[in-house]
């Protein structure tokens, strides 16, 4: 019978709870403002972890690089941070990513919500049109 939670998932949790909180409080960078990480993919051996976050008012890959690139130089520090208050053997090491599926997300809303007011707006215009028969 498999595991329903593995290890690897609890790593990947625990890293996100933690990151999240040395990110707010340690990077003193303002380039690093209004960072919050979404998820954490740790490889099965552990010694990587790909860390997602997104930025407030970033939706792109492009506009994001220059925050990408602090966080992955202050990696190491943030890794050393971590542990300190983990009771693993090692820490993986961390590869920081922006996670477009946020802007995605809000793209497609957009899509749908235009979608359904050019629905109700054609149906509203077939109702007026067959009471006027």
């Amino acid at each position: 019978m498999a595991r329903e939670y593995s290890r690897t998932q609890r790593v990947g949790d625990f890293l996100q709870q933690e990151l999240a909180q040395l990110i707010q409080r340690e990077l003193r960078d303002p380039r690093v403002d209004m960072v919050s990480v979404t998820g954490v993919d740790v490889s099965r051996d552990l010694s990587h972890a790909k860390v997602f976050y997104t930025q407030l008012g970033t939706d792109d890959i492009e506009a994001s690089k220059e925050t990408t690139d602090v966080l992955n130089k202050a990696a190491g520090f943030l890794r050393s941070q971590l542990a300190r208050s983990a009771t693993m053997r090692t820490v993986p090491r961390l590869h920081f990513r922006f996670d477009e599926s946020v802007g995605h997300g809000r793209d497609m809303e957009a899509l749908i919500r235009d979608a359904t007011e050019a629905d109700s707006v054609r149906h509203t215009d077939s109702a007026e049109t067959s009471e006027d028969e």
